[in-house]
């Protein structure tokens, strides 16, 4: 048997936790993090060499060209607000103008999906953007 620190192996453990696990087991797990640690050391030495890093930062540096550093910071940080306005909704607004907004959806192709009238999609999404616009305008993003 081997004793094992889960928190070497999990990111949600704060502090340590030791187990006993059988050799195999412990075997697997360090072979998996020695596969894990390599991966990520490929992703990082080729994301120098590569546009597609999948991080966002290209398709961020695309959509907000500008040379001006403080433009750029000041667009993220509206994007940011937007993002916690959004999820500050309830699920079902939140998903409604997720879909029309965002995925580009009609209102009519919302409603057919969740088998409701276009009429409750609708206010649905007129208050959804109410309270965004109210939580936007109370921590004063983006204005």
């Amino acid at each position: 048997m081997a004793t094992i620190n889960l928190r070497v192996f999990y990111p949600w453990y704060t502090h340590d936790e030791f187990v006993e696990v059988s050799d195999e087991v412990a075997a697997e797990l360090f072979a998996d993090r020695r596969y894990q640690k390599t991966h990520e050391r490929t992703i990082r030495r080729n994301k120098v060499l590569s546009l597609d890093a999948e991080d966002g930062i290209e398709a961020t540096a695309c959509l907000y060209s500008t040379d001006i550093p403080e433009a750029v910071f000041d667009m993220m940080e509206r994007h940011c607000g937007l993002c916690h306005a959004l999820n500050s909704l309830p699920e079902k607004q939140g998903t409604r103008i997720e879909a029309r907004y965002i995925l580009g959806k009609t209102q009519k192709e919302i409603a057919m999906a969740e088998d409701v009238s276009e009429e409750a999609v609708s206010k649905s999404i007129e208050k959804g953007l109410a309270a965004m616009k109210k939580y936007l305008n109370k921590f004063n993003f983006g204005g």
